[in-house]
């Protein structure tokens, strides 16, 4: 499965309302990572705006140094940005980038919510993640690299879904290929950036907060039991406890870090 360029070019040009970012492709039928990859290219003196695309990666990363499977037939791609932003905002990048490429497939016809922190879901089931890697200075951050991964046609786990699958269940066809994919995902990278950047965090979550498919999930916390009512400027979801008259907790509201916790996902009965 190959990615035509000048398709994806074509398809980037069609959809793109405004040029934030000067996309420069790099396109690859394998890599070891997509973002590893972009971080050479970096190194070598490639600009804000680099993208790597391939369509198997041998060495796929995830969240906190998780393995990501990433066969042949998915969409694995990496975006190099140069943010304005301080080291302890970072995850808003990741926040920015799931919102954007959600927003994205839904106006596609792709009913795409998100699963908190950086999951992309389709009918309740893993159609995508988001691994951003930033590199710091002085509190700030001097580079960052968002890598996505966008389940196409390659096998997925129980809990997992293809988007090429769930098309074939529907009426018509939002996405027709891999090329018109991809092209959603960067247009999509793209707007969450803006509406970061030009907007602010508070729009941007927001608008994260209505495609957060966990609002008002009742969760266990360390023996506590509360509801999920929001995300944080820094990522950090915001959980209302329904006891919290103890000793370790004196607030009706806990913040839970990213990784901390998993939410975990239903095993289909499909």
């Amino acid at each position: 499965m190959k990615l035509d360029r000048q398709y994806l070019e074509t398809a980037l040009k069609a959809g793109r309302q405004y040029s934030y970012l000067p996309f420069s492709l790099h396109i690859f039928d394998s890599v070891a990572s997509t973002n590893q990859t972009l971080w050479n290219l970096l190194a070598q003196g490639a600009k804000p705006g680099c993208v790597v695309i391939a369509t198997q990666q041998t060495a796929g990363r995830g969240q906190w140094g998780r393995q990501w499977s990433s066969p042949t037939g998915g969409l694995y791609l990496s975006v190099a940005i140069q943010p304005k932003l301080d080291a302890a905002n970072s995850y808003q990048l990741t926040l920015a980038s799931a919102w954007g490429i959600a927003s994205q497939l839904k106006n596609c016809g792709v009913t795409v919510g998100i699963k908190w922190p950086n999951d992309l879901v389709l009918d309740g089931r893993k159609l995508g993640g988001i691994l951003t890697e930033t590199k710091i200075n002085q509190g700030q951050i001097t580079q960052a690299v968002i890598g996505v991964g966008i389940n196409w046609a390659n096998p997925v786990p129980e809990t997992g879904i293809n988007l090429e699958l769930w098309q074939a269940s529907q009426l018509n066809k939002p996405i027709p290929s891999l090329e018109m994919l991809a092209s959603q995902v960067l247009l999509g990278i793209e707007s969450g950036l803006k509406c970061l950047f030009e907007e602010g965090v508070n729009i941007l979550l927001s608008d994260y907060l209505n495609l957060l498919i966990n609002m008002g999930d009742r969760i266990h916390v360390n023996q506590l039991v509360g509801t999920v009512v929001g995300v944080t400027s820094q990522g950090n979801l915001r959980v209302h406890l329904e006891t919290y008259n103890t000793k370790e907790v004196t607030s009706p509201e806990i913040y839970i870090e990213p990784g901390t916790i998993s939410l975990g996902y239903k095993k289909s009965s499909v």
